[in-house]
């Protein structure tokens, strides 16, 4: 039997899922060794001047796990609760991400233990030009691309990349993803994995023949990724009825206004008091009637507590492991449908890796050129994973990581162990 994970550790749950799914696929002995270990974990120590003449030190990680398809891809995270398990499992991810989606890339994952928001422009452009520099030996544009995460952003990538420049001596746009756009990033790549989302709902309803029209939403997490859903949904005929800050939530059965929100989050800093509506937790919110709910926020928000609890039809994983495995067995007993993760938050690595392709080509797509391309490969993917749910009769998780584990066990066994 699996081992049960510890409560709310992301590593156990990723291993869980891994264990539980590589048993069904009867995946050989060897095969599992490779794929539940990684590659290389790096841990660095980043000693900075501060803005008072102080000196001190973070740490920073860089996980990589397995590269059998490609380089490894995957984000830079800035967070005071980062921990090395949050990144082994978020980089596990990536490769069935990649794989399942079929961008030519492995899984990696790295980041800093910090509070950015404390720190000054200048502390932080340090701090993310030091750890540049202490991942030179294992990063670049044929080894880990680097990508923008939580609490990271194009400018950090700028940094980054003109970093691992400098000290190559030639420029080197394709180091990173996620750039500002005067420096080889690519357009539609900030709203990419909110766009993403929005068509993996868009085709989702689309196989129920029912329509987008009126349908109500619910989305926990309204930052970067949850609001760039609220957007493209709105416009796609759908009803915001509920969203959240970190802080708290907002709710009004009738609808809310995707432009209204941002501006008022923007003069205010959260929702408390937003007018006309009703002030909820995030843990409440999470339980409102809607036909969509997609957690947009962090891991393991819905579990064994307060699954039986959940009034949507259908959940769309916009975060990294929103629901954990205990919640997945009840929610399919309640046969509430949930689009995992690995493939309805793949619109970031997707663009990502057209941005790679454009930096490395010297030439660039017009913003509709990457939408429809995002758009064809993101209707494929689900297409399979459905295709494969129903001859097989199993759940869209456990479908999309067997066809992502295949692929990746392809690889291994064409490429061969060396030496």
């Amino acid at each position: 039997m699996p081992k049960k994970p510890t409560k709310n550790n992301a590593w156990e749950t990723a291993l869980t899922q891994f264990n539980t799914v590589s048993k069904l696929m009867k995946l050989s002995k060897g095969c599992q060794q490779i794929l539940k270990n990684f590659d290389r974990i790096l841990t660095v120590n980043i000693p900075i001047k501060m803005a008072n003449g102080s000196v001190e030190s973070f740490t920073g990680y860089r996980v990589q796990h397995n590269s059998a398809r490609g380089p490894y891809k995957g984000g830079v995270r800035y967070h005071p609760d980062l921990t090395l398990d949050d990144l082994k499992a978020l980089s596990m991810e990536m490769t069935w991400k990649c794989a399942l989606v079929d961008v030519p890339f492995g899984g990696s994952k790295g980041g800093i233990v910090c509070n950015p928001k404390v720190l000054s422009i200048e502390e932080l452009e340090k701090l993310t030009r030091r750890y540049t520099y202490s991942l030179m030996p294992i990063i670049g544009p044929d080894k880990d691309i680097p990508a923008p995460d939580v609490n990271t952003n194009e400018q950090i990538m700028a940094w980054m990349m003109d970093t691992y420049s400098m000290n190559n001596g030639y420029c080197s746009p394709g180091i990173v993803t996620g750039k500002p756009l005067n420096v080889g990033g690519s357009l539609g790549r900030t709203d990419a994995t909110g766009l993403g989302i929005a068509f993996t709902v868009e085709n989702t309803i689309k196989k129920k023949k029912k329509s987008l029209k009126g349908l109500k939403v619910v989305i926990q997490g309204y930052g970067n990724v949850g609001s760039a859903v609220g957007k493209f949904l709105s416009e796609m005929g759908c009803r915001i009825v509920a969203v959240s800050s970190s802080k708290s939530g907002i709710y009004n059965p009738k609808g809310l206004n995707h432009t209204t929100l941002l501006k008022y989050y923007k003069e205010n800093g959260s929702f408390e008091q937003f007018p006309h509506a009703e002030t909820v937790t995030n843990s409440s919110l999470l339980e409102l009637p809607s036909d969509i709910l997609i957690p947009a926020a962090m891991a393991n928000q819905i579990t064994e507590e307060n699954a039986d609890r959940i009034k949507a039809k259908i959940i769309v994983e916009g975060a990294n492991g929103p629901t954990t495995p205990e919640a997945d067995k009840i929610l399919d007993e309640r046969k509430i449908l949930i689009v995992p993760d690995i493939l309805a938050n793949a619109g970031g690595v997707i663009v990502s890796y057209f941005e790679w392709v454009q930096d490395v080509q010297c030439y660039f797509w017009s913003e509709n050129e990457v939408d429809s391309k995002l758009k064809s490969i993101m209707f494929r993917s689900h297409g399979e994973i459905c295709d494969f749910a129903q001859k097989n009769k199993t759940n869209l998780r456990t479908s999309a990581m067997i066809l992502a584990i295949k692929k990746v066990e392809n690889a291994i066994r064409v490429r061969g162990i060396y030496p």
